[in-house]
């Protein structure tokens, strides 16, 4: 393989599978390098945020989750499973976020359901990220995948800048352009 024109990794939420391997095949098809971080649990998310697992090379963090109110829908284990001082319920929020994410530089796409609203785009701001889009209201899963494969392509194949790719995928239709941008 040739050097790959962008590398992005996907963190990938339950139940957001079929999705991530679409995104992974047509990236990849793309000239992109992805690497796939299956998110089982709480602290495999935290090992990404944290940086502890994220690849050197990583243009852009997609976090593939559902979301809820402007938070990330995690996988609830059983109390006997957790780890010490692990955090523990159904969603992992911008106070979570500020507690255990330190993305300097990172440029994240969060492809779930209300993961655009300003107070989660603010906390991965906060914690370094360069730039943080994701949609702000309830978006249709299909939407959400090609809000990405459309953004990625404008960046590959048409040498777009991020506020020019992101100004196009937003475009495709009502649904994709609920997607937010924040700097």
């Amino acid at each position: 393989m040739s050097k790959p024109d962008l590398y992005v990794t996907i963190a990938v939420g339950p139940d957001c599978d079929m999705d991530a391997f679409a995104m992974r095949s047509t990236l990849e098809y793309f000239g992109a390098m992805v690497t796939i971080h299956w998110i089982g649990r709480p602290n495999d998310l935290i090992d990404v945020l944290s940086g502890e697992e994220l690849d050197k090379r990583c243009d852009y963090l997609i976090l593939n989750f559902h979301g809820d109110e402007g938070r990330l829908c995690m996988p609830e284990l059983g109390e006997d499973v957790y780890e010490a001082d692990e955090p523990r319920g159904e969603f992992f929020d911008e106070n979570d976020v500020r507690k255990y994410t330190n993305l300097k530089g990172a440029k994240v796409i969060a492809n779930g359901c209300t993961l655009g609203e300003e107070k989660l785009a603010k906390a991965f701001l906060d914690c370094g990220c360069h730039s943080y889009m994701g949609p702000d209201d309830y978006i249709d899963g299909n939407s959400g995948l090609m809000f990405v494969m459309r953004f990625i392509y404008e960046i590959i194949n048409n040498k777009k800048s991020e506020k020019e790719a992101y100004e196009i995928a937003k475009s495709i239709d009502e649904e994709t352009g609920m997607y937010q941008m924040y700097l």
